[in-house]
């Protein structure tokens, strides 16, 4: 039986998320990709979140525990009944009957927050763009497709700000790759437009493509730059790609993400990067590579799947933590 791949994209309200999955989802084939977002899983709509003064970013205002067993269902290749909520306006609505294709993306607030839960995924994602700009993404993604103000954004944006850094961002040690996208030095996140910079922690949690060539002297001034650092204690690489990156420049770098497994190399690379803002359109250099790159690691795990195992149930984690519990309690 061959498993679906699963691909973990969490991060905090507006911070990309479906545009990063999209793009996956858009080369690899609509009909080989399912998608399932972990905020369906709210337990209260929007009206019950403000009656009891709660955000959708807490723990206890999501069943976590559906998540988990659903993420198992995934994994095996299983159908789940999965809930809907309606971001539209704020409801539950009725559920959805989902079949797994050979690639899955779950993507939403609060997708690595068990350790049950980060078994299931075969590569995770945690997007962290500049707060200024995720905050400007979400005053003008909820301005124009949910029915608020700009000042209850911003409100909103305060309120959550506990629970973001309780509930969410947590969740970044956990990742294989830490995407952040922001402005170039000196630039304000209005002006900067489609020429976002990127930085991308590259965890060694997953074996990642060789691009050790830019580490060589001629390589200065590319626009694209790697570099050891530090990151919740462990060693990285850290590539930073520019706004501003010329096609030869990116293109190289896709050949170098690529050349030790051509035969996967998508034929269609064209929709990397392609993103809309507002009623136009626009294409990101850093995006684009952000979502190669994101495939590449995919895909290989789509092509070494032979020899990986499945996770253990849920039941047998949640008998092992019971174990471990009484022991230390002994």
């Amino acid at each position: 039986m061959r498993r679906p791949i699963i691909l973990g994209i969490v991060g905090d309200s507006a911070a990309g998320k479906t545009t990063i999955s999209k793009g996956f989802a858009n080369i690899l084939g609509i009909d080989q990709v399912t998608r399932v977002c972990t905020d369906d899983y709210h337990k209260f709509d929007r009206r019950e979140r403000g009656e009891r003064q709660i955000s959708a970013l807490h723990h206890d205002c999501n069943y976590l525990d559906i998540m988990q067993l659903h993420l198992e269902r995934l994994h095996y290749g299983q159908p789940i009944l999965k809930p809907v909520y309606d971001h539209s306006d704020g409801t539950l609505v009725r559920p959805e009957y989902v079949r797994p294709s050979q690639f899955v993306i779950v993507e939403g607030l609060l997708g690595f927050s068990t350790e049950v839960m980060r078994q299931f995924y075969d590569v995770k994602v945690y997007l962290a763009p500049d707060e200024a700009l995720r905050a400007l993404w979400k005053v003008k993604r909820d301005t124009t497709r949910r029915g608020y103000t700009a000042e209850q954004v911003r409100e909103a944006l305060r309120r959550r700000e506990p629970d973001s850094a309780a509930f969410i961002r947590p969740q970044r040690k956990y990742a294989d790759i830490v995407v952040n996208f922001n402005p170039p030095p000196g630039m304000s996140v209005e002006e900067a437009g489609p020429h976002l910079n990127v930085r991308l922690i590259l965890r060694p949690t997953i074996p990642h493509p060789d691009l050790s060539y830019l580490l060589e002297g001629n390589n200065n001034g590319s626009g694209i730059r790697l570099e050891l650092g530090r990151d919740h204690g462990l060693p990285v690489d850290i590539l930073e790609i520019d706004g501003r990156v010329s096609g030869d420049q990116a293109r190289r770098l896709a050949d170098a993400i690529w050349q030790h497994m051509p035969e996967l190399r998508p034929e269609d690379e064209a929709q990397f990067g392609n993103y809309h803002d507002g009623l136009r359109a626009h294409h990101s250099h850093p995006l684009a590579l952000t979502q190669l790159l994101i495939t590449y690691h995919v895909l290989r795990k789509y092509n070494d799947l032979t020899r990986m195992p499945f996770a253990p149930p849920v039941a047998a984690m949640s008998r092992q933590a019971t174990h471990t519990a009484v022991v230390s309690g002994q």
